[in-house]
């Protein structure tokens, strides 16, 4: 069982990620799949994420669908500069959330000058890492590097259901800002029985961002006693990967991926409204979005190739979420998937994947952030749908 006769199903073991719903706001799974390839190597890809997330409010209306639709971009590209130094550059959005309440719900909608609003939330973030790996002989590779990061946020909250913050109606624009972190790890290979392995860790990144934060009549003029006048810290967390996959007849391979984050104790409080909590006796929350929990994800699955130019993967996947109760910004407890994949390779130097996934989303309470329940999401789903284009040179 050569790995030659292998290479196609091999790749495949990457599809199964596509379209990732993971815990908190996990994204991508930060794969490095892409800087184990052998030789020369470059990739991009795009998955889109579709998800129903509904549920009733403490009145026991329906909330209406409040995730929105989002999109994840990678890239990657890995040199063997010699026989035992690499060089990798990785492209992801590990982390992120977006959430949209229908505006006619009163627990999360209320009317403004503008006219009548829901509660929306997004979070971005963008990494670039390099690594560099240096291989003593064909069986273990060893690799460590920088990882840069850029962030930012914007946030609404609007409606009964943040009453208890005093808001009325609040919003949070947080500017962009960069931060440095580092992942290593290690990788180990047999080639002649399509075994790989690796076990990789990444450092938690530490941000200050620059928050504009304003709100209604007397509480606007609250917010604009500490704007400017501090920086909102947020951490990004921790995390391990490990990867296996071996091969388990001609042509046919199994894999399996397993992932811990660190998000026990993250949390987001902006400055200003982090003030007006602390200068509130009655308060009941000290956060705006926190979790108490770690997240562990494990996929597996096996690919086949059924010719030189096709192959296939399918894959059932498991997430722990990140706590129960949840925020009302990701009112989820993680989920069950069953994936589906495909390769089509036209010559023997590059492919095309594509993949569809399916989540059954685990279900879960909802707080504000303290103790106030404001709603139960029972029974929601999201479909994933993902591209690839690799190219070997």
């Amino acid at each position: 069982m050569k790995l030659k006769t292998l290479s196609v199903a091999m790749i495949l073991a990457t599809v199964p990620m596509t379209g990732a719903f993971a815990a908190a706001m996990d994204r991508t799974g930060q794969s490095i799949s892409a800087f184990l390839q052998p030789g020369n190597y470059a990739e991009a890809g795009l998955s889109v994420l579709d998800a129903d997330v509904s549920g009733k409010d403490i009145a026991g209306n329906n909330t209406g669908d409040m995730a929105a639709s989002y999109h994840s971009a990678s890239a990657a590209l890995k040199i063997q500069a010699t026989d035992k130094i690499s060089v990798g550059l990785l492209f992801d959005q590990p982390f992120g959330a977006k959430a949209q309440y229908n505006s006619d719900n009163h627990i999360f909608a209320t009317q403004t000058p503008t006219g009548r609003e829901g509660t929306s939330a997004e979070v971005t973030t963008e990494n670039l890492t390099l690594l560099v790996g240096f291989q003593p002989n064909e069986n273990w590779n060893v690799y460590a590097g920088p990882v840069w990061q850029q962030a930012k946020g914007e946030v609404h909250l609007r409606g009964a259901a943040y009453s208890d913050f005093g808001t009325g109606a609040y919003n949070a624009v947080m500017k962009n800002d960069d931060a440095w972190g580092w992942a290593a790890g290690v990788a180990y290979q047999i080639p002649e029985i399509a075994l790989k392995a690796s076990l990789t860790y990444r450092s938690k990144i530490k941000h200050e961002l620059e928050a504009n934060e304003t709100g209604l009549g007397a509480l606007n003029t609250q917010l604009a006693n500490f704007n400017g006048k501090g920086l909102t810290e947020v951490t990004t967390p921790q995390s391990v990967n490990l990867d296996f996959q071996t091969g388990v007849a001609e042509n046919t391979v199994a894999f399996a991926n397993v992932r811990w984050v660190n998000w026990d104790g993250f949390s987001i409080t902006p400055y200003a409204f982090g003030k007006l909590l602390q200068n509130n006796p009655a308060r009941i929350a000290d956060t705006l979005v926190e979790y108490n929990k770690n997240q562990w994800t494990i996929n597996a699955g096996v690919g086949r190739k059924f010719s030189e130019k096709w192959g296939a993967n399918v894959s059932v996947g498991w997430d722990s979420g990140a706590g129960n109760p949840v925020s009302t910004l990701g009112p989820t407890e993680g989920y069950w998937s069953l994936g589906l994949g495909a390769q089509y390779s036209p010559a023997s130097n590059y492919f095309i994947q594509g993949g569809v996934k399916y989540f059954w989303l685990g279900d879960a309470q909802a707080l504000t952030a303290g103790s106030n329940n404001v709603g139960q999401f029972k029974d929601n789903h999201a479909i994933g749908y993902g591209m690839k284009i690799g190219y070997k040179f």
